[in-house]
């Protein structure tokens, strides 16, 4: 059944059926936003750009850039999202590029397959290359295996290594449901209330101490979390129930 699923007839379907689904979220949810005018900012000031998200809200990633960012003006260069290589990211990163979104794909090798490459290396040269160029690039912190909600390290060395700033991001709608996966995954209803909340820039200069800037975007993102969910309408502090059970 596992080789069945990653086999290219089925990648791609379930790579279309994934964008129609961002696609239909992302037009049908009633969406409050904020943040959007000091986001637009920094957008097309800064040479190079991370946007930094959770890796539960992965089918809500695309609705921020169809509804807002992708009509902001200044910034000609690329958009692309790391994604890992595994078979099960291969169908986000196709649906991606239905939004006109690139992919760089490689991830942290795993402790226990040392000798299996993730192309971490190769991300990482890519990634930089794309910021240096003036790009746009879409990272989970917590991905590709967690903890949940818990950034880890690459976003930061890269952000140093290309001189890029990093900018949270957080979506939300409401009623969701949330599997009981590593990541506690979101899977968003159409015609629901939703919330897109871009947090406060985070500079990251290559002097700077790596865990102090990681703790830094904890925090922001943390916060921009934490208010798009209020937004959306839960009134707990974190949505770690499974939002459909009301």
């Amino acid at each position: 059944m596992k080789s069945l699923f990653r086999s290219k007839p089925v990648t791609i379907l379930l790579g279309f059926l994934i964008w129609s689904w961002m696609a239909m979220i992302g037009r049908t949810v009633r969406w409050t936003v904020e943040g959007a005018t000091e986001a637009r900012a920094s957008w097309v000031s800064s040479p190079g750009i991370i946007i930094a998200i959770w890796h539960s809200r992965i089918m809500l990633i695309p609705s921020g850039w169809t509804r807002l960012i992708r009509f902001w003006p200044g910034r000609t260069a690329d958009v692309s999202m790391l994604i890992s290589m595994s078979g099960d990211g291969e169908p986000v990163a196709r649906a991606m590029r239905h939004f006109g979104v690139g992919t760089i794909r490689g991830s942290a090798g795993n402790k226990k397959k040392v000798r299996k490459d993730k192309g971490g290396a190769r991300a990482i040269i890519d990634a930089v290359k794309l910021l240096k160029s003036g790009g746009a690039l879409c990272i989970t912190p917590d991905g590709p295996r967690g903890p949940r909600e818990q950034a880890g390290l690459g976003a930061i060395l890269i952000a140093q290594r290309a001189g890029a700033p990093i900018l949270p991001y957080a979506v939300t709608t409401r009623p969701a449901k949330r599997l009981n996966s590593w990541d506690g995954f979101f899977i968003p209803f159409p015609f629901t209330k939703g919330a897109i909340v871009f947090g406060e820039l985070l500079q990251a200069p290559r002097d700077a101490d790596p865990e102090m800037l990681r703790a830094e975007l904890q925090r922001r993102l943390d916060t921009a979390t934490r208010r798009s969910e209020s937004l959306a309408g839960y009134e707990t502090s974190h949505t770690e129930v499974e939002p459909t059970r009301e």
